[in-house]
């Protein structure tokens, strides 16, 4: 069945799904076949494709040989044909794309390559590169224990590895008269740049030579975020953190990806060749126990030392990771782990930060009832296209801005985050507990649904006790401190009158304006 290992390139959108809550300055100019490309693919000549994408003529997405156009196209058509997908499908052409990806999803690889031997139209179905993605994540990281090369696409790279590891790299078929929006949008997701209108605006407050005291009162009580410039500039990972020296220095040490562990070096070269929707992201806890020189190179800002969490030693919940992605990279909207605040610096690269206060939830965004789930678009790309201009008629905008090498974003804690790499990009994050956030965090670990919500640990159920006692003994009277603290503060707020709530007309005395 030689026809279903042809290698095909095709990025297609899954359903959002319901995830666990617990990352170049402007886009850049491309060719005017790829303008045309883009301008009949999203209506927008302020969309531009990757320098790396290869535009076939006459339109379409034009990846390996196979087009995928959007719906659209088919009316415009100068001698319409018919599509392809309704010809090729049979009676499966019945099923909307997104559910005939799931049915497609659940079958084996092998029957999944026979599927894409029946007709051009399965052949471009079952050749969607995130079913391959799924096999290749499960069977590779277990079988070759993350040890492969990624070969342009995850259904080469199955098949590749599947075949002892021989490099197949197969003639590519030309298939036209495809036409699915479904599809096409996940294609363009993968494969266009930034638009310049979503890397403009710059609305989080920078500040440089904070003292602590200033840092405290100015953002961390107040629960604002902030950007923080000349913090990291003792750190001698700046300097040292190249792809050379990290992978040398982690001498074959595996980190996480997603799902599974992989070298540096093949993390690197998956980063290189790849082009999908939603890159892979190395987002690793344990990098200081693996590689304890990389603990050596950097040092906790001075704003973020007081970290109650300490108290628990070996237990606390993991709470330090370093972040590596190509562009496009990065992480979707969710809020930050066991109600800890955070902060980001990055080493090399820059990233783009969208945050939301924790009273607005996020346009495309919908947290479960207990918060124990979120159900959002499934890339952020995805995000930026269809949610992001919804934004700018919101009371609350946003805080955005793009953080850069030697910068730290200040992440408090409750607040909706997006992050996106620009280019590609090494971070170190840390959640942490000081005394203006213990109250929220010990709230949170007792929660009647803790086992769900609570994150970082095994031991779920008991992390409030255990935490509370633990700060009992090393700071005695802390919490009831802090509780009749918060009690004044309350107090306080209620016997303030608003504004509104003391004007007073003059000519009747008592009467106070109500609306």
């Amino acid at each position: 069945m030689p026809s279903a290992f042809h290698s095909l390139l095709l990025h297609a959108k899954r359903k959002a799904k319901s995830r666990r809550r617990h990352g170049s300055q402007r886009a850049k100019k491309t060719s005017k076949s790829e303008n045309r490309l883009a301008d009949s693919a999203a209506g927008d000549a302020s969309f531009h494709l990757k320098s790396s994408v290869c535009v076939e003529s006459g339109g379409g997405s034009g990846v390996g040989g196979c087009l995928v156009q959007p719906l659209g196209n088919l009316f415009l058509a100068a001698a319409p044909r018919g599509n392809l997908r309704d010809a090729g499908l049979g009676t499966l052409r019945a099923l909307p794309d997104d559910i005939l990806l799931d049915v497609l999803g659940l079958l084996w690889s092998y029957d999944l390559a026979a599927v894409s031997a029946a007709s051009k139209a399965l052949y471009v179905v079952a050749s969607h590169d995130p079913l391959w993605r799924a096999f290749a994540i499960e069977e590779l990281s277990g079988e070759l224990c993350g040890d492969f090369d990624f070969l342009s696409s995850w259904r080469s790279t199955y098949i590749s590895a599947a075949s002892g590891g021989y490099h197949y790299r197969p003639r590519v078929l030309e298939i036209k008269g495809f036409y699915s929006d479904y599809l096409f949008q996940s294609w363009l997701c993968a494969n266009m740049e930034m638009r310049p209108e979503w890397l403009q605006r710059d609305t989080i407050e920078r500040r440089r030579g904070l003292s602590v005291e200033q840092f405290v009162s100015e953002f961390e009580e107040p629960n604002r975020p902030v950007l923080l410039e000349g913090c990291l500039e003792s750190w001698p990972a700046l300097q040292k953190w190249t792809r050379k020296h990290l992978v040398k220095a982690s001498a074959r040490k595996k980190f996480a990806v997603g799902p599974m562990s992989m070298t540096l070096a093949r993390y690197f070269q998956y980063a290189d060749n790849v082009q999908e929707e939603r890159p892979l992201y190395l987002f690793d806890a344990k990098f200081v126990e693996k590689v304890p020189d990389m603990g050596r190179d950097y040092e906790v800002p001075a704003y973020f030392r007081e970290d109650l969490f300490g108290v628990l030693g070996e237990e606390r919940p993991d709470h330090r990771w370093i972040i590596i992605g190509p562009a496009g990279s990065g992480s979707s909207f969710h809020i930050d782990p066991n109600s800890t605040s955070a902060w980001n610096a990055v080493i090399k690269g820059a990233k783009k930060w969208v945050m939301f206060p924790p009273e607005v939830v996020p346009p495309g965004v919908h947290p479960s009832a207990d918060g124990a789930d979120v159900t959002s678009p499934v890339s952020i790309m995805e995000w930026f296209m269809n949610f992001y201009g919804a934004c700018k008629t919101w009371e609350k905008r946003p805080v955005e801005c793009i953080c850069r090498a030697g910068e730290v974003v200040f992440v408090p804690n409750g607040w909706w985050h997006l992050v996106i790499n620009l280019e590609e990009s090494i971070a170190i994050t840390q959640n942490y507990v000081s005394r203006r956030n213990l109250l929220n965090v010990l709230d949170f670990l007792k929660r009647p649904n803790a086992s769900e919500l609570v994150s970082g640990t095994t031991d779920r159920m008991n992390l409030h006790g255990k935490f509370r006692n633990a700060i009992d003994r090393t700071y005695p009277g802390m919490i009831k401190q802090l509780e009749l603290e918060a009690q004044q503060k309350a107090t306080a707020r209620r016997k303030k009158a608003s504004f509104w709530e003391s004007a007073v007309d003059a000519n009747t005395g008592g009467f106070k304006f109500s609306f």
